[in-house]
């Protein structure tokens, strides 16, 4: 691995939509990175961000960006369809990558990227915020310590609601997330699944097999909702089963300084239960994590839950293995197992049956 040295990272970031400002949390304070340069197509959005965190460089095409002999990592915010080109062109310029999840359209995809980034003797890391998650970090410390006994089970739900709830995102980037050709797969098992699928691997480990049911709403022009929709899946050697459910309530309001969404996460083991009780947004005034056990229940109640601090340590976590020549999360081989498990949930729904993850290749 080809570490940074002595000078701060110069980092420049692709993509300016709605994600941008989480990304950035990350390097606020530091002294081993700045970000120099940003691009986009769109002047508009390009014009504001570089106003807003005094950036000093703008290009409006990516490829003059990688050019710029002063950027050394690259972070990529585009849709999903765009990924391949940009990280392979990125790792042949001789910059790290980190790339927005889901890393790319297929397997065959993401493959082609880590061969890039290998063949130049780069740094690739899918960029998962989720588990940097403060509640899902010391659920995950619980369950290894034995907190509940030997896990049984994992249920996750996800729900969205009325846009009003969250923060306010541009029509253009809704519009992407719901059409197939852009997205890759629906907005909700495929984009969002993939931190689901991230955390169910990173808290219980490999996953077998997956059988799913989706079902869509169609929005016109092609693009729809693939919601209501359930997933569950069996560990790989246990007798673990997890499902996941993706519902939106349209009409509801969900209180969320991000998207209007909420997620909530129940781990059962022999000899207890741990409750991570939001994500996105803050439905319930309770604190983020419980532990029961023995018939006490404890509150983790001083724990960061905010969910900008996951995108906030993600980064820092990536800086922090650049300086110290370390591999980060998620490596292109957990990148790619997460993509397989959501592929695996599509391909299961749409032929209606169980699918072994191994059949993807």
């Amino acid at each position: 691995m080809k570490a940074v040295k002595g000078k701060p990272t110069g980092v420049g970031i692709i993509g300016c939509g709605r994600i941008f400002d989480l990304h950035m949390l990350g390097y606020e304070g530091r002294e081993d990175a700045v970000v120099l340069a940003a691009a986009d197509i769109s002047e508009d959005k390009l014009r504001q961000r570089l106003a807003t965190y005094s950036i000093p460089k703008g290009y409006p095409d990516y490829r003059r960006l990688l050019e710029d002999p002063d950027i050394d990592l690259v972070e990529i915010l585009t849709p999903h369809h765009l990924h391949r080109e940009m990280a392979i062109a990125a790792a042949r310029a001789g910059k790290h990558v980190s790339l927005q999840k889901p890393p790319a359209l297929s397997l065959a995809e993401v493959d082609e990227i880590a061969s890039a980034a290998e063949e130049s003797g780069v740094v690739l890391r899918v960029y998962e915020n989720f588990v940097f998650y403060p509640p899902v970090m010391k659920a995950r410390e619980l369950i290894e310590g034995g907190a509940i006994g030997e896990p049984l089970n994992i249920r996750m739900r996800t729900l969205s609601g009325a846009a009003a709830g969250g923060w306010e995102v541009p029509l253009e980037s809704w519009a992407w997330r719901v059409d197939k050709r852009t997205c890759g797969g629906g907005p909700f098992v495929f984009d969002d699944g993939y931190h689901k699928f991230s955390m169910a691997l990173y808290l219980l480990g490999e996953v077998e097999k997956v059988y799913a049911w989706m079902e869509e709403l169609p929005l016109g022009e092609g693009r729809c909702v693939d919601a209501p929709s359930i997933c569950i899946w069996k560990y790989r050697d246990r007798k673990i089963f997890g499902s996941i459910d993706f519902t939106w309530a349209y009409d509801l309001y969900i209180r969320s300084d991000y998207y209007a969404a909420d997620d909530r996460v129940e781990v059962t083991g022999t000899r207890g239960v741990i409750w991570i009780t939001r994500g996105h947004g803050n439905m319930l005034a309770i604190p983020p994590l419980l532990l029961y056990r023995d018939g006490e229940l404890t509150a983790y109640s001083s724990l960061e839950a905010d969910w900008g601090a996951s995108f906030r340590d993600c980064t820092r976590h990536m800086l922090d293995c650049l300086r110290e020549g370390k591999t980060p999360r998620l490596t292109p081989r957990e990148g790619r197992e997460v993509l397989r498990f959501a592929l695996a949930a599509i391909t299961s729904a749409r032929e209606g049956r169980e699918v072994y993850l191994e059949e993807l290749g």
